[in-house]
């Protein structure tokens, strides 16, 4: 599977305006700034998706709690486009002085394996700040559709590989990447319709258009408890606490499906230390608070233990995620284009 060139074309040049329309604002606009008064100006975080999506709710969730902690006023810019490549771009050649921060998710350690000129890499053009939360994914379909259980699921589409259609919210969206691991699990290659974005694909699976789909607790819970979608399983060790209902994919016969959306915050390569600890300190400050706490849970979601919401966790799972998605991506035949 291949991106098509139109769309390569596309986002390269999307990426290189919006690249010099931040390395523009940012010029000249704390470069020099003392990191003992860190911070003396407004903080940018950069969310490399459209507003109203997961990974802009947890970055909102957090933003509040963490300017309080560091003294100053966080604004959150959205940035999205290619992935999030587009995104990740402008904050890698931003100014090194954490005024400009990026709030990404497992995209960026499935983004080396999709894109062969991103124009950053993951390890060597940013400092990690620390993980943020692992979102449970979902398992659903139409509500009509055939199967009953998770098992049921993976005996029907065995035996309707050509039919069934697994729907997805683009290509490197978290839903596209739990479907490959599916498909990957259950032994099939389905015929998958991807869209753009995770609303017109769940609208289309509630209208009955599409048969199935994996997607994010955050995206889905509202679905799931109002009975206008099936839900099979949460790809998950545990049950999640707003669906208690619901199995895991191990007790649903599905063992080896098992992912979560994680988040992490970073900021461009040669960042201060000490600017980089501030901004760590509070990312943990804000994990701690009741109220993030509480808001995380009723999208199904919980903040990162203390320690992995620092530098040395974050970079770790980068290291390990990167690994583990250039082997899914090759085991499914998707090369870098």
């Amino acid at each position: 599977m291949r991106l098509t060139s139109g769309y390569r074309a596309a986002a390269r040049m999307i990426a290189a305006i919006g690249v010099v329309s931040l390395a523009a604002a940012c010029a000249g606009s704390g470069g020099g700034s003392d990191p003992a008064a860190y911070p003396d100006q407004n903080i940018t975080f950069v969310v490399p998706f459209s507003a109203g999506g997961p990974t802009d709710t947890v970055t909102r969730l957090i933003a509040e709690p963490m300017a309080a902690e560091l003294g100053g006023k966080i604004v959150v810019q959205n940035v999205e486009g290619a992935g999030g490549t587009v995104g990740a771009g402008e904050v890698a050649q931003a100014q090194p002085d954490g005024y400009t921060v990026l709030m990404h998710h497992i995209g960026m350690s499935t983004a080396p394996s999709l894109y062969q000129n991103l124009g950053y890499e993951p390890l060597e053009s940013f400092e990690t700040v620390g993980l943020v939360t692992e979102v449970p994914m979902t398992v659903i379909a139409r509500k009509d559709f055939e199967p009953a259980t998770l098992q049921d699921l993976v005996a029907h589409v065995k035996a309707n590989t050509d039919t069934v259609t697994l729907a997805n919210a683009g290509i490197g969206a978290a839903s596209h990447l739990c479907g490959l691991l599916f498909q990957t699990a259950a032994g099939v290659k389905l015929q998958e319709v991807p869209y753009q974005g995770t609303g017109p694909a769940l609208t289309d699976l509630v209208g009955g258009q599409v048969d199935f789909m994996c997607d994010q607790t955050t995206n889905t819970s509202g679905q799931i408890s109002a009975g206008e979608v099936k839900a099979y399983a949460v790809t998950t060790p545990e049950r999640v606490a707003s669906l208690p209902d619901l199995p895991t994919t191990t007790e649903g016969g599905l063992p080896d499906l098992k992912v979560s959306v994680w988040h992490g915050l970073y900021v461009p390569k040669g960042t201060p230390p000490e600017v980089v600890t501030k901004l760590s300190e509070a990312l943990q400050a804000a994990l701690a608070d009741q109220k993030v706490i509480d808001q995380m849970a009723k999208l199904g979601t919980a903040p990162v233990p203390a320690g992995d919401a620092t530098p040395e966790a974050h970079r770790t799972k980068l290291e390990e995620q990167l690994g583990t998605w250039s082997k899914v991506f090759a085991d499914a035949g998707i090369e870098a284009s």
